[in-house]
């Protein structure tokens, strides 16, 4: 559970960096919009007569600044949908639509019950706002999360759902929409009820977060950097950014929620005089960490690395310092101490703490977009002028940070002897480290399986000419199906070593068959493929000596289990004419790459469990539906090729996982519509794991009526 919870908010963290993301390029208009049209501004830099009212440049930078402002008016909004894509496991277009109608709906339903209960003027100052003409609560960025986790959830239990013939129009993704317009008109009417008092409890929170003052502060900075190595950060910190809990405030007769929405609101305002401390110390503290306090870590770090490889050592901790900087992106850097000294890095989350604690007391109000870089520094603290933000004090302290940070890395670097950069062994790479290299050494002791599948699917990539020369990926029941650029590149030797039966050309179609299995095997090589080529490579693992046991198993691999069934019956799925596999003239059931079993040309379109049974994987395509029953593991595949009518003409009535009786009805398939497009009926029944089977006897060929014996199995 409690992996499944971390694993939950992970997601959740990742799925408000879409919308954070669109913060910078608003910022950036804002920030420059609302500074080069504002009289003091103008005043002081001497530019009135070039850039004043009325002029071409003064139009165009007030359009700028509208531009800008209208992302964090509707941030709401955008939460909403970014959440929703984000939180979707596919079809994600599908829920940013869904989202966006399931915000208008809840926002909407709120409307309704206030004009019902006497209007705005009826409720707390504040407790509401217009909201894309409507009148509603003051919910900020949480409502639009709210919505996107509902309909995200909503989504991905309902964006496959099938109908009767009657209602099929509405079913799987079209559903989506529907459900979420209906959920979320009760949502709303529920929110009316329960948000006043949730508005409470976070003016509450955020009237106890202001009064904890410095301390507070500390906490915060201290947290957040905690958090980083878990990528739980956003979680955190967003609720102080854009609700209640990061303060309230009056800005241009306007009631502003959240830290973040406060500063911009009071950088629209001309007549601001000097930015909330309240609200930028937050946020304040990062840049005399990004631009001052790492760069004295990396400093410290190139001076304690080994002299022969200093000047190794040297661009990439150059390039990570000047990136965090400009940036303030610190990941390169930070996640070099927190690999090889945790204790390196708890003492930098107290010092973190103490920058933004610091930055307070200093009354330094600069505001961000995204990170603490100098590109923030400049436009939120530089060009709104020191009256402003008092952003000179950050020179001073940042000087003293680097000091700090310098000598209190090379002090423990050098005590507890740290493999920093530069300090590895000979045989060890020179290299800074990154997120991925994190959660690959914390959850070591549970990768041994997804190593061995990224080894598959290299040896696999390797064997159809390399990443490049693979366009497309997918698969049938039994079949990886992959378009290549160049099929003279493909190497059936190396795919054969992977496990595969075997190998079909078709032009640049190449199929490598491997199996009820493959659905699995296309799965981790579709997450192969989605990685960086850095990430994507995989070492060989190495071939252990096989012990005395092992060498013993495989000596008597062919013998029977101790376990295993004696004997074993499977019945006729279907009403046809029943034929050997090497009838069908397909090239791989005939040549029974996949296994041992028999092909019944159906009379009707309806297929039976040919014994008692458990339903262990039904196809989303429909026309493969694999079945097991003791030791047997019978596949049943419904036509050849039929994968690619995607469903179309199948109509299965079990799922995963159901207890079949023998004769127990498992579908219907369309003969004629199957036939119109192209495709043959024949239905192959296979024996999956064969090798565990001495003997495989057909019992009957020719006609037959489901239920009669077809196959004995020893």
């Amino acid at each position: 559970m409690k992996d499944k919870a971390f694993g939950v908010l992970q997601r959740i963290g990742h799925s408000f960096m879409l919308p954070i993301s669109i913060l910078p390029v608003a910022g950036l208009l804002l920030g420059i919009g609302s500074s080069f049209t504002n009289q003091t501004t103008l005043e002081t830099y001497h530019l009135l007569g070039f850039m004043g009212p009325g002029t071409v440049i003064y139009s165009i930078l007030t359009v700028m600044a509208q531009c800008g402002d209208v992302i964090f008016t509707n941030l709401p909004l955008i939460f909403a949908v970014g959440v929703g894509i984000g939180m979707a496991k596919k079809e994600k277009s599908v829920a940013a639509l869904a989202s966006m109608v399931a915000y208008f709906i809840m926002n909407s339903a709120i409307s309704g019950m206030i004009s019902i209960h006497g209007g705005a003027k009826a409720f707390l100052n504040g407790a509401t706002c217009s909201l894309l003409g409507m009148t509603t609560f003051q919910m900020g960025a949480l409502g639009g999360i709210i919505v996107g986790l509902g309909v995200a959830a909503l989504h991905n239990r309902f964006y496959k759902i099938e109908f009767p013939a009657a209602f099929s129009f509405f079913q799987g993704t079209r559903f989506v929409p529907i459900i979420s317009t209906v959920v979320f008109a009760f949502v709303g009417i529920l929110m009316f009820y329960i948000w006043q008092p949730i508005q409470v409890g976070i003016n509450d929170l955020g009237g106890l977060v202001s009064k904890s003052g410095v301390i507070g502060t500390f906490f915060f900075g201290l947290i957040k950097r905690l958090l980083i190595p878990f990528g739980l950060h956003h979680v955190f910190y967003l609720p102080f950014w854009q609700t209640a809990i990061g303060g309230t405030m009056q800005v241009a007769g306007k009631e502003i929620v959240g830290a973040q929405n406060i500063f911009f609101a009071q950088l629209a305002d001309p007549s601001t005089m000097h930015f909330s401390t309240l609200a930028t110390r937050f946020f304040t503290g990062e840049f005399i960490l990004y631009i001052f306090g790492f760069p004295g870590a990396a400093l410290a770090m190139y001076r304690c690395a080994r002299p022969e490889k200093k000047k190794e050592v040297y661009g990439l901790l150059l390039s990570a310092s000047l990136t965090a900087i400009l940036t303030g992106i610190t990941e390169p850097i930070e996640f070099s101490f927190i690999f090889v000294a945790p204790a390196l890095y708890a003492i930098n989350t107290v010092l973190a703490g103490l920058a933004y604690a610091v930055a307070q007391l200093l009354n330094i109000a600069v505001g961000l977009t995204f990170s603490g870089g100098f590109i923030d520094l400049f436009l939120f603290g530089i060009l709104q002028g020191n009256s402003k933000t008092s952003w000179l004090l950050i020179l001073p302290v940042g000087i003293v940070y680097f000091a700090v940070y310098y000598f209190t890395f090379s002090f423990f670097i050098k005590k507890w002897n740290l493999k920093t950069p530069g300090r590895e062994t000979d045989d060890e790479e020179t290299k800074l480290y990154t997120r991925a290299d994190y959660e690959k050494k914390r959850s070591a002791s549970k990768t041994g399986k997804k190593e061995e599948s990224e080894r598959l699917s290299a040896s696999i990539v390797k064997g159809l000419g390399g990443k490049a020369n693979i366009s497309d990926v997918d698969c049938c029941a039994t079949r990886l199906r992959i378009t290549v650029a160049d099929s003279d590149l493909v190497n059936d030797s190396i795919l054969k070593s992977t496990g595969a039966a075997g190998v079909v050309h078709r032009g640049t179609g190449v199929q490598v068959v491997y199996g009820p299995k493959v659905t699995v095997i296309k799965s981790n090589l579709d997450d192969y493929l989605a990685k960086p080529a850095e990430e994507a490579e995989v070492p060989e693992a190495p071939e252990p000596a096989a012990s005395e046991a092992e060498t013993a198993e495989k000596q008597n691999k062919d013998e029977p289990k101790a376990s295993s069934p004696q004997k074993s019956v499977v019945y006729a799925p279907l009403n046809g004419r029943v034929m050997e596999l090497s009838e069908i003239g397909d090239g791989v059931f005939s040549e029974e790459m996949l296994g041992k079993g028999f092909a019944v040309d159906p009379s009707e379109g309806k297929v039976v469990a040919p014994f008692d049974c458990t339903v262990e994987t039904v196809f989303d395509t429909k026309h493969a539906i694999n079945l097991k029953s003791g030791n047997v593991e019978l596949m049943i595949h419904i036509g050849l090729d039929t994968v690619r009518l995607d469903g179309n003409g199948f109509d299965i009535r079990v799922q995963e996982g159901d207890k079949l009786k023998k004769g127990d009805l498992i579908g219907y398939f369309d003969m004629e519509a199957i036939q119109k497009e192209g495709y043959r009926l024949v239905t192959p029944v296979i024996i999956a794991n064969t090798d565990e089977w001495k003997k495989i006897e057909l019992l009957k060929k020719g006609s037959v009526t489901a239920g009669e014996k077809i196959l004995r199995l020893e």
